[in-house]
This record gives C-alpha cells, structure tokens and sequence, in this order.
C-alpha cells in the first residue's frame, strides 16, 4: 500500500489540490486559488520534469504545450484551469505507469540459477565447497544429479546432460568421457567428474549473462504513440495561439487558445486504450508487462519462433515402437516403464506416461543399477530387465528414424525400440496461418537444434526461412539483421535461456512462460502464461485493436480541441470554460479508447 502511494503520490496530491479548490470555492475564492495553485505547481513540476527528460532522449511531445499552458493561466489568474489541466497530467501519466508495469529483473533471474559454489575434489578425493569465483582451470569439480555445471569443463566419464536451456535440444544429450560440458547445463545422470576448463568469469553461462545484460540496454524504446501526435499537433496550436494575441491582443485570449489545445486526450485516451487492451490480454493469459510492448506488438512486422517448447511441446515423447516378432508388446513396455520409474530421467519419464497411457500394470524393479555408458538395469517380476542406449547395430528388424533411440533388452535379449520426438504443438501450424492473416509478413523459425530436426518441423509448418544449430550470439546477429531491414517491429518468441539475450534485444520479446524458464520470462517484455503459441497470435490481434482505438480516439479528441481551439480564438471561450471543454472532450476520446471491436480471429 506504501509503494503505491509513493507510485502515484503526484496524482494524489493533484486530485485533493482540485477537490479542495472546488469545495473552498463556495466560502471564499482566495483559498480556492490557492488550491488549485498548488495543484498547477505540482503539473508544471511534472511536465517541467517530463519536458527535460524528452529532450535529452530527442523525443519532445505533448508535455512542451502542458508546460506553456500551466504557465500561461498561472501568470494569468486562472488557477482553476491551471489546476484542471494538472489534474489531467497527473492523471494520464499514472495510468501510462500503471500500463509500463514493473522493471524486468532478467538479469537476477540469471544469477538466481547459477551456482554459487562448486564441489571441489582435492586430490586425495575429499570433497570441499567453495566460493565458485575460487576455482581455477584444471580444478576436479564433483557434479551431482540434477545440478547445474558451474563452469565449462572436460569429463573424466561419460555422462547424460539436459542442455536444453542453453542450446533448445529437448532430448538428453550423452557425452562421452574427455568432452567439454558448458557451464548452465544440467547433469541428467549420475554424479560425474569434471575437470575446469574455464573459470566462473569466462564460461560459457557467464558470458550469457553478460549477454543479456548488454542486449537489454541497448534495445531501442518505444515511441510514445502520443508523442508522434504531438509532433503535428504542437505546431498548430502555438500558431493559433500566437495569431490570436496577435490579432486580438488580449492575453486570457491566447491563453484560453492553449488551454483548449492542451493534448488530454493525447495523455488521457491513448493510455487508457493502451491499459484496455493489456486488460484484454490478460484474459487470455498473456502478460504485457509494458506499455511500449503493446504498440510495437500491433505493428509486428518479423516474427522469430524458437523451435524447442515454443512449437514443439518442449519434452520427448514416445512416438514410434517396434519389438521382435513373437514378443508381447504390452508385456515389454511394462517391464522397461516399471524398471524406469526408478529413475528421474526425462526419457525415462516418457516411458513410464505411454505405459500408463496404455494403462498397463507397473511393478517395483529391485537390484537396480546403472549400466554405464547403456542405461539402467533390474529386475522385474524376476526377469532381468536393461533400458537405455542401444548397442550397435540395431537388430534388422528397428526401421525407426526418431530423433532419440531406447532399446530394451530382457533376460539378455532385444525385445523391442523406442522412438522418441519432440512433437508439434497442435496449435502450431494454426498460429503460423494466423500471422499471416494478422499482417505478419515474415514468419522465421531460429533454433539452437539439429538441422535435421528443425529442418523437418519447419517443412511440417509450411516454414521456408529457417536457422538451425544457433548459438545465443548467432540468434542475437540474426535478430539484429531482421531490425535493420525491417519497418515494422520485429518480435521473438523463445522459452529457454539461451534465447534471454534474443528476447532482451528484440522490438518485443515473447516468452512461452508456464514452461520456460525464468530467465526467459524476466527477459521478455511480454509472457504467455498459457503453455499455448496460440496465444501470439491473440496478443497481437488484441495490440492492434488497442493501437487502433488509441489513434481513433486521438484523432476524435484532436479533431473537437481543434474546434475549441478556433473558438477560443474568436472569443468564445475564456481559459476556464476552455478547460471545461476540454474535459469533455477528454471523456468523449476515452469513451471511444475503450468501445471494444471485434476481433480477426
């Protein structure tokens, strides 16, 4: 409650400055000026403040006319106009902050994940933690089951690896003994050796962090959308302005000119279309955490799709199976699925859900041990059961091409393969048509995988312009590329961590939340909540209808303040009742921002 207080502390006191201005008015008007004084001080502080800060970023707009408005009724006596016009500002910047939401902290979900300390292993083989900026290359680090590498290194043993954070392979990774592992992945199998090839500062999950930290400030800002009305609109009015004093001589004249040509609904209706249409996404469950995010969203120009758990579900699933003539099919996939539910593998994960899937009985393995280099081994129902890598070559009889190959070998004979992909979202191929519908004019898959494999998905969603095997540096020039030629924004969806950088750089970074990670998430400017692509394309649909509304209602209140402009000026208006108009007209705008129209999808 005190953070949003102290948030919104100038809208507060420039609303209880007008109120009580308006209540005083009834007793005496020398405390009602002083007021609504007060609350003018606090308008011209804020747009005085606002003024500087658009001409150092080069981006002057709406705020120069609130500033030679609050100024000119304040020399003029009409503080009630001074007041409402403050009111206004106040008013239209807390909803444009509301809108922005929270700075993204990307970079402490970075660190969060990396380790701070690592098991150092002395020669004589006892195990120490320390400081993890303690270790130097050729340290004999210990890595246990499930932890993060903590420097790049070489192994002393063959070891399995989830890598999919840094590179998009969804699959398991086997590498053999005397490799180098990166730093930030994480270690599938059993505790493994490795030796420190590189220190905490120089590996490879250091400089992504760097990365990040370097694509996040150096991506371009929005323009507010109000701004580029001003552009066009300030000129006009200082002219009428000025002309009418010129004409008339009289200053409350060429006051009441500004007043009315003071661009509330420029504050006032683009930011309420703006925070209508992050309602609006919200519902869907996509998070816009930032106003800018929204606009650039409309004008999608270049979209970049991550293959791994953005189009695909992220996870290996069984897709093929085959088994030796004469083997009960049901019978051995009970025995691999009861003998891996011992084990926290992804993989083996996999087969117990087909086996249930399938709803096969599942009994407790006993004796099991890992088989290194293979898999795992036990026995169940008192048959010897082996999961895991196949021996070479495969029996004549395993025709599969899966990405990832189990075998599963009982009682010491080969009984049956499976094959496991990572699928296509259902959804896929339909949001890739949706984007095109919306306006989307290029639609590119980047990927950390193999080119076979992205290759293949590509081809299944009509997709003619892809990149395979990219590193985060690769995806970052790729994005830079797309920027530099593009008109409109050009907009990446990624779930993992080595598309943080990509998704800090880009005119907006989408990130699949509910299964990516956080570092994505805290990078991204825009987070589908839902684990569903679909949602890009509603997120895009929903920012068009709100940039829409924005510029209608814009150009319905520019179009009536021109009209009490030119009364103004032929003395139709006096400063106060100027402001009054315009109040109006500020309701009629944010009445439009806020009619909803119906979607394209």
């Amino acid at each position: 409650m005190v953070k949003l207080v102290t948030r919104y502390s100038f809208l507060i006191l420039a609303l209880t400055s007008s109120v009580a201005g308006f209540v005083l008015n009834f007793s005496s008007t020398q405390l009602a000026n002083i007021a609504w004084s007060i609350g003018a001080a606090i308008g011209l502080l804020l747009s005085l403040r606002w003024l500087i800060a658009a001409i150092k970023e080069k981006a002057l707009g709406s705020d120069v006319l609130a500033v030679l408005a609050i100024i000119a009724t304040g020399l003029t006596n009409e503080w009630f106009a001074a007041s409402l016009i403050s009111l206004m500002l106040a008013s239209g910047r807390a909803l444009e902050l509301w809108a922005q939401g929270k700075a993204s902290k990307h970079l402490d979900a970075l660190m969060k994940r990396a380790p701070s300390f690592a098991h150092m292993v002395s020669p004589s083989g006892v195990v120490t933690d320390v400081p993890i900026n303690e270790v130097q290359i050729s340290s004999r680090l210990l890595v246990r089951s499930g932890e993060v590498v903590p420097v790049d290194g070489a192994l002393e043993e063959s070891a399995v690896f989830d890598e999919s954070a840094l590179t998009g392979e969804s699959l398991p990774v086997w590498r053999e003994a005397g490799t180098t592992v990166s730093s930030g992945v994480i270690n599938s199998g059993s505790a493994v050796v490795i030796v420190a090839a590189a220190t905490a500062e120089t590996s490879t999950y250091a400089n992504l962090i760097k990365l990040v930290a370097s694509a996040k400030a150096q991506a371009s800002k929005g323009v507010r959308l109000a701004n580029v009305w001003a552009a066009r609109f300030v000129p006009l009015a200082l002219l009428i302005a000025v002309g009418t004093y010129v004409i008339t001589q009289d200053i409350k004249q060429a006051v009441a000119v500004l007043v009315a040509a003071t661009p509330c609904p420029l504050i006032l209706a683009v930011p309420v279309a703006l925070v209508a249409g992050i309602s609006r996404a919200a519902q869907v469950g996509v998070i816009i955490k930032e106003g800018a995010a929204i606009e650039k969203l409309a004008q999608a120009e270049v979209v970049l799709l991550d293959k791994t758990g953005t189009l695909t579900e992220g996870g290996p699933r069984i897709t093929s199976m085959v088994f030796a003539e004469g083997a009960d099919p049901d019978r051995v996939l009970s025995l691999a699925a009861s003998l891996e539910q011992t084990s926290a593998n992804i993989v083996a994960r996999a087969t117990v859900a087909e086996a249930k899937l399938r709803n096969l009985s599942l009994s407790m393995a006993t004796e099991v041990q890992e088989v290194h280099g293979h898999g795992l081994s036990g026995l169940v129902g008192g048959s010897r059961v082996t999961v895991g890598q196949p021996t070479l070559p495969l029996a004549a009889w395993a025709e599969l091409s899966n990405a990832l190959l189990v075998e599963i070998n009982i009682d010491g004979k080969v009984l049956g393969y499976l094959g496991l992909d990572d699928p296509l979202r259902k959804e896929s191929l339909e949001t890739v048509a949706h984007l095109k519908n919306l306006g989307v004019k290029r639609v590119l898959m980047v990927s950390g995988d193999r080119k076979s494999t992205v290759e293949n998905i590509a081809h299944q969603l009509g997709v003619t312009e892809y990149f395979a095997e990219c590193s985060p540096t690769e995806k970052l020039e790729i994005l830079k590329t797309e920027k530099e030629a593009a008109k409109g924004s050009v907009i990446i969806v990624g779930d993992g961590i080595n598309d943080a950088p990509a998704l800090a750089a880009a005119d907006v970074g989408i990130a699949m939340g509910a299964k990516g990670t956080t570092a994505a998430s805290q990078a991204a400017s825009v987070v589908i909540v839902e684990d569903s692509i679909r949602r890009l394309a509603n997120a895009i649909d929903i920012s068009q209808v709100a940039r829409t509304r924005a510029i209608q209602a814009s150009t319905i209140g520019m179009s009536l303040a021109i009209v009490a402009m030119l009364a103004a000026a032929f003395g139709y208006l006096n400063p106060s009742q100027a402001a009054l108009v315009q109040e109006l007209i500020d309701a009629a705008s944010i009445i439009w921002a806020l009619v909803p129209r119906k979607s394209k999808l």
